[in-house]
């Protein structure tokens, strides 16, 4: 296939950089990735691992489990291919214990799932270990210290499944999956969470209602998992599909916990870009907060600040650091000429637990997202970040090189709030001052 140059930026606020390229660090013409998920290793953080669906080809729907690691903290990419070559695999999800284990989760075409392992710091596959699962699984490790450490817990979207029920987990390390169970209530197009005692967090939507569900036993292997209560969240509005990703979702829900020792510490927080009840808006990015471990949420608050109704922000995503830091991101058309979808990836933080958010601030430059589809017309239906004290490590597909790739995408919040307003726009395309013109690396 042809190649040309990669896109690579770094200026003084984020580096971007693609991930899937060839041996020589070329992008692929032709081909597409999307529906990103990101692992950071908390063991080595310059060890990370970004998953997506790979279309070798945009004339197919044909997918496969693409992947790319870094060991450099996200400075170069390696694509060494796919797992299990030739074989149909979706929506991946990934994370690390707190150990450095890996573990990849991958829908097959028959909806159920298999989880492969990296243990330690090698570089040899384990797995694929069956996993029961479902379309739209979502999958997180338990890092606590506690009795339910380095479990395992997956749900799904019940409707589309081999398994009777939405949920398992593994208790010896991803070796094993034990027999599906029910979540309350079912909800789907969510995520999960784990908070510092080990307590496991779902969200999703269920019908007309965006819900979280708790559970304080499922990290208790001795005995069956229960939830303790469902809670209805208000976020004036429900998630949607659709429109200007045509055969996608506009985003998932985002859920998150508070791990630090300040005074969030155990706060709840969720996220997620919906079609407003309140006003015509198709589609803003919303947030909401429990103070009491989840049981109630406080009234939801926008994030993104543009002006009137007409904008479209999708594909809201959240990850809270251990220190307690709030990031958000999403994709934002409030740039766009008339008449087009033209996309800018935009981001705010809050580090008061929610009640005030830095200034919405773009991250990239505009891309038109409906160019580069495979047959199936969308850029997947989520992006994927994990935060740390010192920045966000994003995966997310964009068609800023003229096809739909996946990107790397590292934000430092401290450098946003010294920026003071330097950004200035060119012939409607952003530009920023960039310190680092003429290096070639950076360490974060």
């Amino acid at each position: 296939m042809q190649k040309q140059p990669a896109y690579r930026k770094i200026n003084s606020t984020y580096f971007t950089t693609q991930v899937n390229v060839d041996n020589s660090g070329m992008d692929i013409i032709g081909d597409a990735g999307n529906e990103t998920s990101i692992a950071v290793d908390p063991t080595n953080p310059n060890r990370m691992v970004i998953g997506w669906r790979q279309f070798d080809t945009v004339t197919s729907n044909f997918r496969q489990a693409g992947y790319g690691y870094s060991t450099d903290g996200g400075l170069t990419w390696t694509f060494p291919g796919v797992l299990n070559p030739g074989v149909f695999r979706s929506d991946p999800v990934l994370d690390f214990s707190a150990e450095g284990n890996f573990y990849y989760n991958s829908l097959k075409g028959n909806f159920a799932c298999d989880v492969y392992n990296i243990i330690g710091d090698g570089v040899i596959w384990g797995g694929p270990v069956p996993a029961n699962g479902g379309d739209k699984q979502w999958m997180r490790v338990d890092r606590t210290n506690g009795i339910g450490a380095g479990n395992i817990y997956s749900n799904w979207n019940i409707s589309y499944t081999t398994c009777d029920w939405d949920f398992t987990r593994s208790t010896n390390g991803g070796f094993t999956f034990e027999d599906c169970v029910q979540v309350d209530s079912s909800p789907r197009w969510g995520t999960i969470a784990v908070d510092a005692d080990g307590t496991l967090f779902i969200c999703g939507q269920r019908g007309s209602n965006l819900i979280v569900i708790k559970s304080t036993t499922a990290k208790d292997q001795s005995i069956p998992v229960s939830f303790d209560s469902v809670a209805n969240v208000n976020l004036d509005g429900l998630l949607s599909s659709g429109g200007i990703n045509p055969q996608g979702l506009l985003g998932q829900m985002w859920i998150d916990v508070d791990i630090s020792e300040g005074t969030g510490h155990g706060n709840v927080y969720v996220l997620a870009t919906v079609n407003r009840s309140s006003n015509p808006d198709l589609a803003d990015v919303m947030f909401a907060r429990s103070t009491d471990g989840g049981v109630t949420f406080e009234d939801p608050i926008k994030i993104n600040t543009d002006s009137g109704t007409d904008n479209i922000q999708w594909f809201g995503t959240m990850a809270v650091a251990p220190n307690g830091r709030i990031d958000a991101v999403w994709l934002d058309t409030r740039d766009a000429p008339l008449g087009t979808d033209d996309s800018v990836l935009y981001y705010s933080f809050s580090e008061d637990q929610g009640d005030t958010w830095s200034s919405n601030e773009a991250i990239s430059i505009p891309f038109n997202p409906h160019i580069g589809y495979p047959q199936q017309n969308k850029m997947g239906d989520y992006y994927d970040m994990v935060s740390d004290n010192n920045g966000v490590h994003l995966a997310w597909a964009n068609t800023i090189n003229g096809g739909q790739d996946v990107y790397y995408t590292h934000i430092d919040p401290e450098a946003i709030l010294g920026l003071n307003d330097v950004n200035f726009a060119v012939n409607n395309v952003l530009v920023y001052p960039n310190p680092f013109k003429n290096v070639t690396t950076i360490s974060f």
